[in-house]
């Protein structure tokens, strides 16, 4: 166990982790049952995203949707969600944790009911954006309560039930999805898979209300400014430069590339450097940036930011790809897709108790080797594809040991940067962390999503197998990208064991 040193900032001691300081958050009474209701919160926005994936074949059959605008059923929900996570975060800090909570489940449980309802593409696009902003309210407040309410190892030991959670929602995603949408129950095929989240959200509300503690009182005395809390100014640039990105991406193949594509996806270049400035300025004015300068400096943050979103990348991408390939490229039902990811999903979440468990000397480690072990597990099942295998209990199992290694790097990776800096940077660390992510989820369903339907255009067994092959290599190359730089960030320790932030 490594020294504790006294906090000239908190007049406590502060536990290290990977060498880097945390600080000692506030007592709660009930710290646990608040760990609950967090993670249901974050189990069920992850079953959305899960299960719309599993579900997109039979959207598109029941809507006459195209493959495009299945697509944004999909990513709509995750580059919204990922847009708007940092301004939940904000919001959360701001004007206290358990109202926005309360306000982005109560509007996630309502939007789910729209999606269910939609009767066509448009309106099912439009109730996923909103389900997607009603998800990134609530979300943010789960990695700033674990940060704020847990220190040390049980703060470790909460990160691994997040894993869990994590998981958890995308094994129910595929499942259940699969199971609900087989069953056709009542003849509504794939509309069930979003009623359930109303009596869900409804039982999250309630613990909510009695399990969350109360907020600070003064906290909502000073009236939000606009300008200067949320950077509603960088959050249009941000969200023009991510449609200009996902549309065309999603849409153009289908459409034939007509010049509007190229034009869109030439212009998010100028629009994101656009975005950077501005947020430059606005750090250098004295303003709040919608991405924390203070929190991106940080280089043990920024290369395990990297690392994170690459990985994203590739488990977005997994899930489409994967659902499209064993429903319209193998014809295998619902239910037999659903199940295909388990073996995924459920090694993912043992990753997390695991690495609690690790010695602290070996942790540094461990998002190099997590990273590395999801890229053998890629370039594995690539190959079992290319000896003219198609499916198969050993495509499941390699599939897993993905998991597995994605669940060690994430894990580890998250651990690294909620410990890389002080709890006063909780709310902008949860935003920042899971907006990379989603918007890297996002830009993987797009890129390599659209570029599977693309190659899998005949929909023919063996095309399908070529196509779901290539993804498979190019996600083995973005897995050893992502090794590269959380490499590169285990190596970023600050003079004197402190980060910048510290002095």
């Amino acid at each position: 166990m490594r020294a504790q040193r006294p906090d000239a900032r908190s007049g406590g001691t502060q536990r290290r982790y990977d060498g880097l300081p945390v600080d000692a958050p506030p007592s709660t009474k009930r710290p646990w049952r608040l760990l609950i209701v967090l993670l249901a919160a974050q189990f069920i926005a992850n079953v959305d995203t899960a299960i719309a994936n599993i579900a997109a074949p039979s959207i598109q059959t029941d809507l006459h949707a195209s493959g495009g605008e299945t697509g944004l059923v999909v990513s709509g929900y995750v580059a919204t969600y990922a847009v708007l996570l940092v301004t939940g975060a904000r919001l959360g800090a701001t004007h206290g944790h358990r109202r926005v909570f309360l306000l982005g489940m109560a509007v996630f449980t309502a939007t789910s009911l729209a999606c269910a309802l939609a009767p066509g593409p448009g309106v099912l696009i439009a109730a996923r954006i909103a389900q997607g902003a009603g998800a990134a309210l609530m979300v943010p407040q789960v990695l700033s309560g674990i940060q704020l309410h847990f220190a040390g190892e049980q703060r470790l030991r909460a990160l691994g039930y997040y894993a869990i959670a994590l998981s958890g929602g995308a094994v129910a995603g595929q499942t259940l999805g699969g199971v609900l949408i087989a069953a056709d129950i009542h003849g509504t095929g794939w509309r069930p898979i979003f009623l359930i989240n109303v009596p869900a959200g409804l039982l999250i509300l309630a613990a909510a209300t009695r399990f969350m503690p109360g907020d600070a009182k003064g906290r909502h005395a000073r009236p939000l400014d606009l300008d200067l809390d949320l950077d509603l100014r960088g959050m249009l640039t941000l969200s023009t430069a991510v449609t200009l990105l996902i549309v065309p991406l999603l849409l153009g193949d289908e459409r034939g590339r007509p010049t509007w594509t190229w034009v869109c996806l030439a212009a998010s270049v100028p629009v994101l450097v656009v975005f950077r400035l501005g947020q430059r300025r606005l750090a250098a004015s004295g303003g709040r940036p919608l991405i924390a300068e203070e929190v991106i400096r940080e280089p043990a943050v920024r290369w395990s930011l990297l690392a994170h979103g690459v990985t994203t990348i590739t488990y977005f991408a997994l899930l489409f790809v994967l659902a499209n390939y064993l429903q319209d490229g193998l014809g295998r039902g619902p239910a037999y897709a659903g199940l295909a990811m388990v073996s995924w999903v459920a090694a993912f979440g043992l990753a997390g108790p695991l690495l609690a468990r690790l010695p602290e000397r070996n942790r540094r480690a461990a998002p190099l080797a997590g990273c590395v072990i999801l890229a053998v597990s890629y370039f594995s099942a690539g190959n079992y594809l290319l000896t003219g295998h198609s499916t198969g209990p050993m495509l499941f199992v390699l599939l897993a040991v993905g998991g597995l290694g994605l669940g060690i790097s994430s894990n580890a990776l998250i651990g690294r940067m909620t410990f890389a800096l002080p709890n006063r940077y909780a709310a902008d660390l949860s935003g920042v962390i899971s907006t990379n992510a989603q918007l890297c989820g996002a830009l993987g369903v797009a890129a390599l999503g659209a570029s599977y339907l693309r190659l899998a255009q005949s929909a023919s067994a063996g095309q399908s197998a070529k196509a779901f092959e290539a993804v498979l290599f190019v996600c083995a190359g973005l897995a050893l990208l992502g090794a590269v730089a959380a490499h590169r960030g285990s190596r970023e320790r600050p003079p004197g064991n402190r980060t910048p932030l510290d002095t």
